[in-house]
């Protein structure tokens, strides 16, 4: 039973403003989180417009995962690069945590070049280290962001290690674990004489994450944020069907890509291959192995 009357509160509250429900709509969409349409008044609005919000619940012992969405979206927002919703309020109501969004009526079509270019903007936001100031969850499973000023470890101790280890826990052992190894190993060949920059990241930037506002203009959510390499932000782009044309001509437009993206791509979506392996089942296993095959037998062309 979700109490409504809580999240109704915690809204007026956060917009100084008394908030009445008057209808909530489940929205369909994602596996992570339930969320709803919440459509209401406001005391600051006539009864004409309404007020609207968008709402996110999980488990009252998610309440950590929202505070961590919720620090991102307002390090982003802070950027003035790229437009996400705005946070209005977060907390929890009985067995449910909430985070209450700024609603968006949503379309598929849009101005794809504003998002490329808002994209390089983001990414020009940089910093000395890797990682973030806290952790958070990549979907359901726990992102670690402590600060390294290597990015090679960074990217083999946080993001590949750890989901190999995870892997192993959940009983993925044998051919994945052995072409893990060695892949791990193989990290200085498949980096050499590369040194990115620690850019400010989306962080799990698929098709299903951004959308665009009646006017066209482009709107990013759901994000994962840390300071990386932003190949990686670019690569997960071209994980699950890619985006549309105009967007990477924009975004090599305004900050072009270093010419060995193209092998890294594929070292970089190995890591969500393996989170989707690890969230959805061994549907993702052979994926996963394939890609660590081909980086290996890329290294061993390089030394022939």
């Amino acid at each position: 039973m979700i109490n409504w009357n809580i999240i109704a509160d915690s809204i007026s509250v956060a917009t100084q403003s008394l908030f009445s429900i008057a209808r909530a709509t489940p929205v369909s969409g994602g596996y992570t989180n339930l969320a709803w349409h919440l459509a209401g008044y406001s005391d600051s609005k006539s009864k004409e417009g309404g007020a609207h919000y968008f709402v996110k619940l999980n488990s009252a012992e998610k309440a950590a995962m929202f505070a961590a969405e919720a620090a991102g979206l307002t390090a982003l927002a802070a950027t003035r690069t790229v437009h996400v919703p705005r946070v209005i309020t977060l907390g929890e109501a009985g067995q449910h945590a909430f985070l209450v969004l700024e609603y968006f009526e949503l379309c598929c079509n849009g101005n794809n070049q504003l998002l490329g270019s808002q994209l390089a903007a983001l990414h020009r936001v940089q910093t000395a280290q890797f990682g973030w100031e806290r952790d958070n969850t990549l979907s359901l499973t726990p992102q670690h962001n402590t600060w390294s000023p290597d990015w090679l470890s960074f990217w083999r101790d946080q993001r590949l290690g750890f989901q190999l280890e995870l892997a192993a826990h959940n009983g993925y052992t044998g051919k994945v674990q052995q072409l893990g190894d060695k892949v791990m190993q193989a990290l200085p060949d498949l980096f050499a004489g590369y040194y990115p920059a620690a850019s400010l990241l989306h962080g799990d930037l698929w098709a299903g994450n951004y959308a665009f506002l009646a006017d066209g203009s482009p709107v990013m959510f759901d994000p994962a944020p840390y300071y990386g390499d932003r190949e990686a932000d670019i690569a997960m782009t071209e994980l699950f069907g890619g985006f549309d044309p105009e967007f990477y001509a924009a975004y090599h437009a305004a900050f072009p890509l270093d010419a060995g993206y193209a092998r890294r791509k594929n070292l970089y979506n190995l890591y969500h291959v393996l989170n989707h392996c690890n969230l959805v089942g061994s549907s993702y296993l052979h994926q996963a192995e394939g890609i660590m095959q081909a980086l290996l037998d890329e290294v061993r062309q390089d030394f022939r």
